[in-house]
């Protein structure tokens, strides 16, 4: 099964990248999945299920280690060629 995360981290600093912002993203780009995307407002990514999972478990706990007020995600199943994601 393959999975697509679109996740954004809060508190919001215009400024400067927050530390909970710049842990996201380090673990969105080191986890080996595909397609990845980084952006002020949010992020995606998307892979095989299991590495999308274990990533979602990392971005959770380390983000709001690292000063998170909230984490606002959607994991969404993407089909493969023939197949029926419903």
């Amino acid at each position: 099964m393959r999975l697509r995360v679109e996740f954004t981290t809060e508190p919001f600093d215009l400024d400067e990248a927050p530390a909970h912002a710049v842990v996201g993203r380090e673990i969105v780009t080191g986890a080996g999945l595909d397609a990845v995307d980084v952006g002020p407002f949010g992020n995606t990514a998307e892979g095989e299920g299991e590495k999308v999972l274990a990533a979602v478990d990392a971005l959770l706990r380390r983000s709001l280690e690292a000063g998170a007020t909230r984490v606002s995600l959607q994991v969404n199943v993407i089909a493969r060629d023939g197949e029926d994601a419903t």
